[in-house]
């Protein structure tokens, strides 16, 4: 999956912005309904971005600005303002846990390729092990930031504005499609839960090399490594070689995400210090 650029032009008819708004809303929406792979994952954070880049040119819409601006929806746009720190931080939790994933995994990579002694290959998997679990914990915080995220208040206090109720509202439909595919994100890194560490693996995991294995796992690369890891190096260091493909496509996807949601960020603080 390549992470485009794009260009700074954008259409000048407000209806065509909320008009393409409304297409990548509606293919990010049935994406959910799709199995969580790696590449649907990457595509995912691919449509993201375009959704935010459409989002950034509504914000710079005069009817945007002034429904935003108005004091009587002050509330609704200070939510708005929460949440896109909010999806930030959530954006930075799975971005480090794949850096701290990646790193793991290279280290491990190492030994294997080193073909390193029983003891130096057991301590990289516990340590691999360790930061998994480190990961999880991470993660489930962030997932139930998310939920805190999911109540908004309703519209009662909006004028009778239908432009400006309809500028809010896919404001925060904006925000909710993102939510989902962040737990989506955040679901796949985290994987299944981890097996009790009782560490005759690594005589396993050599030993296996003479046998025929021909039970296959099924799950994403983050639960296939997980279960390689308890049946032979060999198994792993492929598992091992994909996920660490996989991880770095979605680094690249949620950086050039990351930066498109400051840019919304900025955006909206400054048509509120207006």
């Amino acid at each position: 999956m390549a992470f485009h650029t794009r260009s700074n032009s954008f259409p000048s008819r407000p209806h065509l912005i909320v008009h393409e708004a409304d297409q990548h809303l509606c293919r990010l929406r049935s994406s959910e309904a799709t199995c969580t792979s790696s590449s649907s994952i990457s595509d995912k954070l691919s449509g993201l971005q375009d959704l935010h880049y459409c989002t950034e040119n509504l914000l710079q819409l005069p009817l945007s600005q002034q429904a935003l601006s108005q004091e009587q929806n002050d509330k609704y746009a200070n939510e708005l303002l929460d949440g896109s720190i909010r999806l930030l931080e959530v954006c930075g939790t799975a971005k480090d846990s794949l850096s701290q994933s990646k790193e793991c995994i290279q280290d491990l990579q190492s030994i294997i390729r080193r073909r390193g002694g029983e003891s130096a290959l057991t301590s990289e998997v516990r340590k691999y092990m360790a930061s998994r679990k480190m990961v999880k914990k991470a993660i489930h915080k962030a997932m139930v930031n998310l939920k805190g995220m999911k109540n908004r208040s309703a519209f009662s206090s909006l004028n009778n504005d239908n432009e400006t109720v309809a500028i809010i509202s896919k404001l925060r439909d904006v925000e909710a499609v993102t939510l989902a595919v962040f737990e989506s994100l955040l679901s796949f890194i985290s994987g299944p839960k981890l097996q009790p560490s009782s560490w005759s693996l690594v005589s396993k995991m050599m030993q296996s090399k003479r046998m025929a294995c021909n039970e296959e796992t099924e799950g994403n690369e983050f639960s296939l490594v997980d279960a390689a890891l308890h049946k032979s190096a060999d198994k792993a260091q492929n598992q091992l070689e994909k996920l660490e493909s996989c991880i770095q496509e979605q680094e690249e996807g949620l950086e050039c995400l990351f930066r498109q949601l400051i840019k919304t960020r900025v955006s909206l603080l400054n048509i509120l210090n207006h």
